[in-house]
């Protein structure tokens, strides 16, 4: 089926070569037009061979980078459910991390090479963290994932639950600090 936004490459075979090349061989970023892909640094095999703490399930997108954090141990148990899910049994961790380096760009939005972002996408059946941040207060989380829907249900449970106890920390200080003001 042809459409009108059919995409011709008239590149010559040895430009296109050495575009590809340059994106996993060379660790030069590229540009094209508006797009633009960073330089794969040395810091990038570090993270897919010699992984820190969270970065193990970094081929998930965005997940948290400090473990010790109030976010971090209430995202961790769904952290480890989408690793379940996602990761196949005979497929490392550490291929799973080059494939985000060298297909993904190491980013939610950026692809280096579509062949490698697709393989990845199988691979982990599209399951993939896209953000999580805070809104209105510290204990207000949003987490945004795609996954299937227990996966779902279960960052839904993380936010009210990290929300209820937040909010009860919150209103329990505020109770604190209105009885010592009433000492005073």
């Amino acid at each position: 089926m042809r459409t009108k936004f059919e995409i011709k490459d008239n590149r010559p075979f040895s430009e296109k070569s050495k575009s590809f090349l340059q994106s996993i061989v060379f660790w030069k970023g590229r540009s094209k037009g508006m797009i633009h892909t960073r330089n794969i640094e040395l810091d990038d095999l570090r993270y897919i061979f010699f992984h820190k703490g969270y970065e193990k399930y970094g081929y998930l997108g965005m997940i948290p980078y400090d473990k010790d954090s109030d976010i971090g141990k209430a995202m961790f148990p769904l952290v480890l459910a989408m690793d379940y899910e996602a990761k196949p049994k005979w497929c490392p961790r550490w291929f799973l991390r080059f494939l985000e380096v060298f297909g993904d760009d190491k980013s939610i939005v950026r692809v280096r090479n579509r062949a490698l972002h697709n393989l990845k996408r199988n691979l982990t059946k599209g399951i993939m963290m896209w953000d999580y941040k805070t809104k209105w207060q510290w204990y207000d989380l949003r987490i945004s994932i795609a996954a299937p829907e227990y996966l779902q249900n279960l960052a839904d449970d993380i936010e009210y639950g990290f929300y209820k106890r937040g909010e009860k920390q919150e209103n329990e200080q505020n109770t604190t600090n209105q009885n010592t003001n009433d000492l005073d």
